[in-house]
């Protein structure tokens, strides 16, 4: 068989880059020079360059105002460093996308990803060390075709308030789509998670930032949440109708609900109704909603333990104990977060932190889930490492459920290819 490479994975995908324009900012004139020749590899349109921080604002401030699509940068420079480069590009939004470089200390770069973009209208598709591939550079550029809502819209949306989203929960406009969650060693779809959407009638399709912050805290999480699960439970039965395997589907729960009794009483009592048997379903917890209220967010897990549901403990690592909420909770999936999979292949601190992780789940005798797999490089590291599955774009991006069963025979081949990597 073939073996799959990271160029063949790009070619299925458009890019929606070719034709932009971009700005390289870089004070060694070999290095600024070997990358912009990459990103005219990539078909960007116009590269502009600049030698450092100050000579980049000032470029980018004659454009009119107009955010240009991408930064890549360099981390050390003189005048002004790529840190505060960073900064100045988010504060005065002069770039959709940012990625930045460095050969320095990979842990410089890491302050880089730890600074929130979330509140930002510029996303940092990542970070890399020299020398920078062409591959790597590519698959980092694929993330900002994939976003569900362009950067550039944020700073005009307003956030909706709630009385507009108990009227989208009304009239059912929140959608799950889904994930593949596929076993490591063969390739197999092993189950998917589902991620809420809100299928808005004029914005378009808008990503769980636009409401998930509204809702929590409040009585309506309760009713998205069960609506979620209601379009799960029919699409477990309509695709088993369709012969595929038996699948699990993971669903988040907030704190709040996973706290409270008579929730946990409507939502199993929805999931006995439907037919479809607890061992389909698994329930996401985070570190945080089990700690913020401990002992009746404990009681309730036990209870969906005993009645067959699966637990996952998600964005494992990024609490501040995430091993003691572990050891003590009946989870029988540990989800590692993205911060510590993306990139462990080429970050020494992550592998280690990654190791650990999957150490931890395989000595306890739990599923491991890899989440934020988006290259080669990773999957493999994954794999010699012993990680049962692995969720992330390298694999497939979330989609609706009516693309399940075309995606299923159209990258089953692929994927096969992929657990075959030597």
């Amino acid at each position: 068989m073939p073996t799959l490479t990271l160029a063949d994975s790009l070619t299925a995908t458009p890019r929606a880059w070719s034709g932009q324009r971009v700005l390289v900012v870089e004070d060694s004139l070999v290095q600024r020079g070997y990358l912009a020749g990459l990103l005219r590899q990539l078909e960007f349109g116009e590269v502009l360059e600049a030698a450092d921080g100050n000579e980049a604002l000032q470029l980018l401030e004659r454009q009119g105002g107009e955010a240009i699509f991408l930064v890549l940068t360099d981390l050390e420079m003189p005048g002004m460093d790529g840190i505060e480069l960073t900064c100045q590009l988010r504060e005065r939004q002069l770039a959709q996308n940012l990625i930045v470089v460095s050969a320095r200390d990979p842990r410089l770069l890491e302050i880089i990803e730890s600074m929130n973009f979330d509140d930002a209208c510029m996303d940092l598709l990542g970070t890399l060390l020299k020398p920078v591939q062409l591959d790597a550079l590519a698959m980092l550029l694929d993330r900002a075709g994939k976003k569900a809502l362009p950067r550039t819209a944020c700073a005009q949306l307003d956030l909706p308030g709630p009385d507009e989203l108990a009227q989208a929960v009304a009239r059912q406009e929140f959608l799950p789509y889904f994930q593949p969650k596929v076993t490591i060693q063969n390739g197999h779809l092993k189950g998917l998670e589902a991620l809420a959407r809100w299928q808005h009638p004029s914005r378009g399709l808008l990503a769980p930032q636009y409401f998930i912050d509204t809702m929590e805290g409040t009585p309506l999480m309760a009713e998205f949440t069960l609506s979620m699960v209601r379009q799960v439970l029919d699409r477990l039965l309509e695709w088993t109708s369709h012969g595929l395997p038996s699948l699990t589907v993971s669903v988040n729960l907030s704190a709040d609900n996973l706290a409270e009794r008579g929730f946990i009483d409507r939502l199993t009592a929805l999931v006995m109704a439907s037919g479809v048997p607890p061992s389909a379903l698994v329930w996401e917890v985070t570190e945080t909603s089990v700690m913020r209220q401990l002992s009746q967010a404990l009681t309730n897990m036990g209870r969906l333990r005993l009645m067959g549901f699966g637990l996952a403990m998600d964005d494992f690592g990024i609490g501040y104990s995430s091993m003691q909420q572990f050891a003590r909770c009946p989870f029988t999936e540990l989800k590692i977060d993205r911060a510590f999979v993306h990139g462990a292949s080429q970050w020494p601190n992550r592998h280690v932190v990654l190791k650990s992780a999957l150490d931890l789940g395989q000595s306890l005798g739990v599923a491991t889930v890899a989440e934020g797999v988006e290259t080669l490089a990773d999957w493999q590291l994954l794999r010699q490492l012993g990680c049962d599955m692995a969720q992330g774009y390298l694999l497939a991006k979330p989609m609706p459920a009516e693309e399940l069963v075309g995606w299923i025979r159209q990258d089953r081949r692929r994927l096969r290819a992929l657990a075959e990597q030597p």
